[in-house]
């Protein structure tokens, strides 16, 4: 499975997660959710550790953990953290992704 995250996405991650002191086998989940204004929407999430029938990335001294029902649309996906005037946040660029909307955290397939 190949996602990308960017070295500022990771950057802000691991910020996060000494802020909040995290263990050493924690990491990011991505995961796909049904729901949102296009059928499917992202999650991101610091767990402690993953789950037995994760795939775990490892991607600059960060664990990426994925689940299988998220990793069939989450192949080729680039995460990305952006700043602007409007704020600063996380962006998905998924290659899967048939359509969206406004909110940038939907998609359909």
């Amino acid at each position: 499975m190949t996602i990308t995250v960017t070295p500022t996405a990771v950057a802000e991650v691991k910020k996060f997660m000494e802020e909040h002191g995290t263990s050493e086998t924690a990491g990011l989940r991505v995961a796909v959710l049904p729901g949102g204004c296009s059928g499917f929407q992202y999650g991101l999430n610091i767990e402690d550790d993953h789950q037995e029938d994760d795939e775990v990335i490892q991607m600059d001294g960060l664990r990426i953990f994925v689940d299988p029902f998220s990793a069939q649309y989450l192949e080729g996906v680039e995460i990305d953290y952006v700043t602007t005037m409007m704020g600063s946040g996380f962006t998905f660029k998924n290659p899967n992704a048939t359509g969206g909307c406004g909110c940038g955290s939907s998609f359909t397939v």
